[in-house]
């Protein structure tokens, strides 16, 4: 027979383990990545974007986000820019990649347009690119709207590529010798 004191030990045990067991799990179950949102301060009125993409030679500066929300006609706008010029396929862009763009312009203090070498990239370009370029992903997140490779003509860029990772948010790839910084808002990783 099991003294009272044990009793009381075993029962205080399997109380703490039925408790924990939710907390064990948490821990030990593999989890999905899911990149968390890029904001400006919450006192941002608007959310701006300036872009020129060097392959068609079309520039945008557009206020994406304004009074609370994104602004529809300006994020067509940026699908349109951002295109896969091989294909002429438009793609959605993910909002969070101009999230992203807006926060890392105010990082490295300027308001020039980044500079767009790759925006979004149709399958068929990518897959093109896979078999090329050495680097390229199978299943970049270029085909989804979710990365870009950029710099700027008046940031440095090592500066740019400093304050990308700075952000602690999504890819950053370091292309010095082709003169150009990879940013998505996949999961938090670097390269280069």
């Amino acid at each position: 027979m099991l003294s009272q004191h044990r009793r009381r030990f075993l029962q205080s045990g399997l109380a703490a383990a039925a408790l924990a067991a939710p907390l064990i799990g948490k821990a030990t179950a593999p989890r999905a990545v899911t990149p968390r949102p890029i904001a400006p301060p919450p006192a941002a009125a608007i959310r701006r974007v300036a872009l020129h993409n060097l392959h068609t030679d079309e520039s945008l500066d557009a206020v994406y986000w304004e009074n609370g929300a994104y602004v529809p006609d300006a994020l067509n706008h940026v699908n349109h820019v951002l295109r896969d010029y091989r294909t002429g396929d438009v793609h959605p862009i993910d909002r969070r990649l101009l999230d992203l763009l807006d926060t890392l312009s105010a990082k490295v203090e300027t308001r020039k347009p980044f500079h767009i070498i790759s925006g979004y990239r149709s399958p068929k370009t990518n897959a093109m690119l896979h078999e090329t370029t050495p680097g390229v992903a199978n299943n970049s997140l270029h085909m989804q709207g979710m990365a870009i490779d950029i710099r700027m003509e008046d940031v440095d860029l090592s500066h740019l590529h400093n304050a990308a990772l700075s952000l602690k948010v999504g890819g950053v790839g370091y292309y010095p010798s082709s003169d150009f910084v990879h940013v998505d808002v996949g999961p938090v990783r670097h390269w280069g």
